[in-house]
């Protein structure tokens, strides 16, 4: 078999092979003996008839052109794989010799994945939030925590957003009273809009012994209005605790609310590193993918939706659930969700393309420890043996598309260290004020029990 590949528009190649009358005769005389399976031969078992006599029966178009439809595309796939083509769809194939006899050629025209180039990767700045835990934001975990605690003490003045009134209320159509509209000393929160919103309107600046009437629309849209009556018996503010130790130790397990704000910083300060560890990954890549100047392909971006849908429905099936039962579940119109989901899908796909010219631009490329640590940790999530593993990834051929992936990993790891990283104020962050410290042994000591202990 002979093969090139020329250039063509549209970002395609065409692959041209040929394949000469002697090594094709074997493709033929593979295709008789298929033949001979399915055809019925007097005075011979299935399979067994001589070609001399299939050839005098049915002549050597039928076999031929067998041949032609059953070997033409592993001719094709031998093709790609000896030239390297990264084909992304499938290909118009056209037979242009060879129909009848003799040599056997013909095009393959497919669409590959482009080649981009990302200029400026190098100095790429990306924005996170800060890491930093700010006296704010333990301010107002400890004002939450105080809210669980208040207590709801009575108060001679009008009522006011946040306070909570007991009330007697009564919703009527021409005099009689609806089912579900009437309740007898009802503690409810001004300003929390749970019944309809013309009660908090109307209950602010109330004082007890007020009566209020007003007409208001019925909670479901689909009823008439309502006629509304509302006393006032008792009016009630909350009262939080002052955040000092006492409160501390009440709320928590330490004594002193010093302890108790070094403590949510320290847990708070954790969980915002996580998250900006997750942000300078995403942010990255997005600014990586900004650099594309190109449409993502349509036949990555469809790649790329098939692989997310059939992911999701795996991930749904283990749940015991369909696609259409999550759509119906989630209030999803299935239109919306591929549309949706190509649009994601197609930042992916420049992502994708952005990291593999930073793999070329880079020469980042991946030895046979890395290789093998990937086979291991594979061979880890799936309960296989390494052994196993690197056989099949051998066997099926995914061998490249593993060095591929790992070499884009490492690409992006590498573009994480050398971005600017400011935060939202535009003040750059030390990498460092990143990384999570592990436990010490004295914090993991702490959470142990005597019940644990037994």
């Amino acid at each position: 078999m002979k093969a090139t590949v020329e250039p063509q528009e549209g970002n395609k190649v065409k692959l041209s092979i040929t394949i000469d009358s002697d090594e094709f005769e074997q493709q033929i005389d593979a295709a008789f003996k298929r033949i001979a399976r399915e055809v019925r031969i007097p005075g011979f078992r299935p399979g067994k008839a001589p070609r001399k006599l299939l050839e005098a029966r049915i002549g050597t178009e039928a076999a031929r052109g067998e041949a032609l439809e059953h070997a033409i595309p592993e001719y094709y796939a031998e093709a790609v794989q000896e030239h390297d083509v990264d084909v992304i769809a499938s290909p118009d194939i056209d037979v242009t010799a060879g129909q009848e006899e003799g040599d056997v050629s013909f095009d393959a025209v497919v669409e590959v994945r482009p080649v981009v180039t990302v200029g400026g990767y190098e100095s790429l700045r990306v924005t996170i939030e800060s890491p930093e835990v700010s006296d704010d934001e333990i301010d107002e975990r400890i004002d939450r925590l105080r809210e669980s605690f208040g207590t709801l003490e009575d108060v001679e003045r009008p009522a006011q957003t946040g306070d909570s009134v007991t009330i007697d209320i009564a919703g009527a159509r021409d005099g009689e009273d609806i089912d579900g509209l009437v309740a007898e000393d009802y503690l409810y929160e001004v300003g929390s809009g749970t019944v309809v919103p013309e009660l908090d309107e109307q209950l602010a600046a109330a004082k007890v012994g007020d009566t209020i009437t007003f007409t208001a629309d019925h909670p479901d849209p689909d009823e008439d209005p309502v006629d509304f009556t509302v006393s006032v018996k008792s009016i009630k503010e909350k009262v939080l605790p002052e955040a000092d130790d006492e409160f501390a130790a009440e709320a928590s397990e330490f004594e002193t609310i010093a302890e108790l704000r070094a403590d949510l910083a320290n847990r708070m300060g954790m969980v915002k590193k996580v998250q900006s560890q997750m942000q300078l990954q995403q942010k990255t890549a997005e600014a990586l993918a900004a650099l594309v100047d190109l449409e993502p392909p349509e036949a990555l971006v469809n790649q790329e939706v098939s692989q997310r849908i059939e992911d999701l429905a795996m991930r749904l099936q283990a749940q015991g659930m369909g696609l259409e039962q999550y759509l119906a579940t989630t209030g999803q119109d299935q239109e919306a969700f591929v549309g949706e989901l190509k649009e994601t899908a197609g930042q992916g796909v420049l992502v994708d393309l952005a990291l593999r010219a930073v793999v070329t631009a880079e020469s980042i490329e991946i030895d046979d420890d890395e290789l093998e640590a990937e086979y291991a940790a594979v061979a880890e999530r799936v309960g296989q043996t390494t052994a196993k593993v690197r056989k099949q990834l051998e066997r099926n051929g995914q061998v490249s598309a593993v060095r591929s992936d790992l070499s884009k990993r490492k690409a992006l790891e590498w573009l994480i260290e050398q971005v600017e990283l400011v935060d939202e104020e535009g003040n750059v962050i030390d990498r460092a004020s990143l990384e999570v410290e592990p436990p010490s042994s004295d914090d993991a000591d702490e959470g142990v029990t005597e019940e644990d202990d037994e």
